[in-house]
């Protein structure tokens, strides 16, 4: 018989774990977590968890949680639709410049970062007045956007056009990299802004009224769910398939502005970029057909991974990326990992690492050292081989990409 690549977890009551966590650590806040999520009565067949699996609020980052009758807005999450885009170029290492900080400032410059003013009107990652080809993509979501909010005026958000096109915090960045035979890539990493927590909060505690409303008993207040046939469920469906369209409009609009600030930047010569285009989410919810049946699937930190779909799986701001094709494992659920997981929360990294370790574990990287950006550091995230390894059954890597340029918010 020959050996599975993942390990099974079998809760006492539930469904069973498959978790591709061989050579990779599960820490015991996660493996609860995904015990937790097991014991709800709707999960069909199995959760699969991901090798870069770790605790993560209401449900782990790096599970996928196939569901029948009902969805759980904090398994998909306050970040809905965050996702990765990468674009190779026809640009090669040879062509860019010694000194890289002159690209780096082109693209922030070019695309708002970060966050100030506590998000109020001078937040230096919103525009201050959004571009025109920007409002052109606005005009298109409004009219649904605008009936969600007529329902739920508390959700309406005032950013919501002026944060399209804007890169965020934390863990989202835009790269420079290069691959195995030295041509270019831009890759970034983001998703629905401050419309999509906004959206993702209020259906959350929605979820957690009803359940309070119909006295049910869960193992974690954060599953609080829908279910189908529910006039709440059906809202929350259109809320959050229209915030992950607006998370990927606002990758491409990064993108073409990043592309046309470098291409503006004098640093490089005239090049294309739509060699290879790869787009992906990694936090959603959609329909998919498996095992004969029409079911919900939540991919909280997970990849789509049917057989031929192309994925992006970033490592950190020190390690490798990778450009992979899906191999459709039906056990996964036709899904991989988003990333390489964080190996430890960000206050954490905070205490254990200095401004000295970020710089040597960055180094060839033009990039921020400085300490608003510790909690980032490679060495706060699980070793991307690792993670690789424990999920070849899942996908095939196309290229191997790494950073030489990398825009944190």
């Amino acid at each position: 018989m020959t050996e599975t690549t993942y390990n099974v977890l079998k809760p006492e009551n539930g469904a069973p774990i498959k978790a591709w966590t061989k050579g990779v650590q599960l820490e015991d806040a996660a493996r609860q977590q995904l015990l937790n999520v097991a014991q709800l009565p709707f999960i069909y067949k199995w959760v699969a968890a991901m090798p870069d699996v770790h605790w993560g609020m209401g449900a782990t980052i790096g599970s996928v949680i196939p569901t029948r009758g009902a969805i759980i807005p904090a398994a998909v999450g306050v970040d809905i639709g965050c996702g990765m885009m990468a674009v190779q170029t026809s640009l090669h290492a040879n062509h860019l410049p010694d000194n890289l900080h002159g690209i780096r400032t082109a693209i922030e410059k070019a695309v708002p970062h970060g966050r100030t003013d506590n998000g109020g009107k001078n937040d230096r990652g919103a525009w201050a007045n959004a571009p025109a080809h920007h409002l052109d993509v606005w005009d298109k979501m409004e009219p649904t956007y605008t009936a969600i909010v007529d329902k739920y005026p508390k959700i309406d958000h005032k950013q919501r056009v002026n944060h399209l096109g804007t890169l965020g915090t934390g863990n989202h960045f835009i790269e420079v990299c290069l691959d195995e035979s030295e041509n270019v890539w831009f890759l970034l990493h983001s998703g629905s802004r401050g419309v999509g927590n906004r959206f993702g909060t209020f259906f959350i505690e929605l979820a957690k009224n009803d359940m309070r409303q119909w006295m049910i008993n869960l193992p974690d207040q954060d599953l609080a769910y829908l279910p189908q046939g529910t006039e709440h469920f059906e809202d929350y469906v259109r809320a959050v398939h229209w915030a992950q369209d607006y998370a990927l409009a606002n990758r491409e609009l990064m993108m073409q502005n990043m592309i046309g600030a470098v291409q503006a930047s004098g640093e490089v010569p005239a090049f294309e970029a739509n060699v290879a285009v790869v787009s992906c989410h990694h936090n959603y919810v959609t329909w998919e057909h498996h095992y004969g049946e029409n079911v919900l699937i939540t991919r909280k930190g997970a990849v789509r991974a049917r057989e031929g779909d192309m994925g992006i799986i970033p490592g950190s701001m020190g390690a490798r990326s990778y450009i992979v094709r899906g191999k459709g494992n039906p056990e996964s659920f036709m899904s991989c990992s988003h990333g390489a997981g964080r190996a430890m929360s960000r206050a954490e990294a905070k205490r254990r690492f200095t401004l000295d370790d970020h710089a040597k574990a960055t180094a060839g990287v033009e990039c921020r050292k400085d300490a608003d950006v510790i909690d980032e550091t490679p060495m706060a995230y699980k070793s991307i081989d690792a993670v690789m390894e424990a999920q070849r059954d899942l996908v095939d890597v196309v290229h191997t990409l790494r950073q030489v340029v990398c825009v944190k918010g």
